[in-house]
């Protein structure tokens, strides 16, 4: 290896790494948006467990019970999505590092780089899939719960 590498090469290896990092900024932000995520999932179980000691009803105990165990799979697809976009975020370091040392070394470090962000995307693709999925959940929810108000309310109405 030479000790006096030209500064155009090196210039080179630092542009050519800098679209991952890019890329890295977004994952960066989808893990803020999942991490606010988790941590209001985590406040509403907390919420769910105080007033599920509290209730004496067996049709309110059963239906916190059921948001229970729902909040708890809700936090479990946050996790799974977060895991995925730090594993993708630490395959996209590892390609920059490639990038900038396949340059500077003698070895075609091409198909390793290849696989490496066929990797990292397919990862991203799946945090995502994980997100959708657990929006859904909670939308489908939020939605479940309005049209129970909306019939008790005609209920009361009518009474």
């Amino acid at each position: 290896m030479d000790h006096f590498l030209p500064v155009s090469s090196i210039s080179e290896a630092i542009q050519l790494a800098v679209a991952p990092v890019f890329l890295l900024t977004g994952i960066g932000a989808i893990l803020s948006v999942l991490a606010t995520r988790l941590a209001r999932v985590v406040d509403r179980a907390r919420v769910v467990q105080r007033r599920l000691g509290l209730v004496t009803s067996d049709l309110h105990k059963e239906m916190l019970m059921s948001e229970t165990g729902l909040l708890w799979r809700r936090i479990m697809t946050i996790n799974w999505a977060i895991r995925l976009s730090v594993t993708s975020a630490l395959l996209i370091c590892v390609v920059v590092m490639s990038l900038f040392v396949g340059d500077f070394v003698q070895i075609n470090l091409g198909t390793l780089i290849v696989y490496l962000f066929v990797l990292a995307m397919v990862l991203l693709i799946l945090s995502l899939l994980f997100l959708l999925f657990e929006v859904s959940v909670s939308t489908r929810k939020i939605l479940q719960n309005t049209e129970h108000l909306v019939a008790e309310y005609e209920h009361r109405g009518n009474s």
